[in-house]
């Protein structure tokens, strides 16, 4: 009776493995989209806004140092700002940022860049020193643009020669 038993066990064992077998095919492929669409996809989106972010702090940090040395060599105060905001929408062309979307203000010394109502004109004397701002809009793919939190702001100070 033993015998008996075994033998119809084994035939359902048989027919369980062989509607499995039918099931498994294109598994490979279901698993292999799903890793994309939930890996790669969002990996290669860090990669582009990080871009995004890291070009628009080099464009500020350029920009701003292009437009120090523009004031530094003006004859005189609007000549140097017309100078520098032209020479800043020049550093900030060459990284691929819109030139319309960026501020540029000069400080007192030791100023810092956050508050943009410290503003400073200026004399171009002798031995003066002041810091140059620019504030650039970051354009992160898929963020929307009136999220006004993201932008970058270079720095640069200027030193006026002793000897002007």
């Amino acid at each position: 009776m033993t015998g008996m038993r075994r033998r119809p066990a084994r035939s359902v064992r048989r027919r369980m493995s062989d509607l499995h077998r039918g099931k498994d095919s294109g598994a490979a492929i279901v698993e292999f989209v799903l890793l994309v669409v939930i890996i790669f996809v969002p990996l290669t989106y860090g990669v582009a806004a990080f871009s995004a972010i890291q070009r628009a702090v080099f464009a500020s940090s350029e920009a701003a140092r292009q437009a120090g040395r523009a004031i530094a060599t003006a004859p005189d105060q609007m000549t140097g700002l017309t100078r520098a905001t032209y020479a800043a929408s020049m550093a900030l062309n060459d990284q691929g940022i819109d030139p319309t979307d960026f501020t540029v203000w000069t400080a007192p010394r030791g100023a810092s860049c956050r508050d943009t109502t410290q503003r400073y004109q200026p004399t171009l004397g002798r031995s003066e020193v002041f810091v140059v701002c620019v504030r650039v809009t970051i354009r992160v793919p898929l963020v929307p643009e009136f999220i006004d939190t993201n932008t970058s702001t270079g720095k640069f100070i200027v030193a006026m020669d002793s000897f002007r």
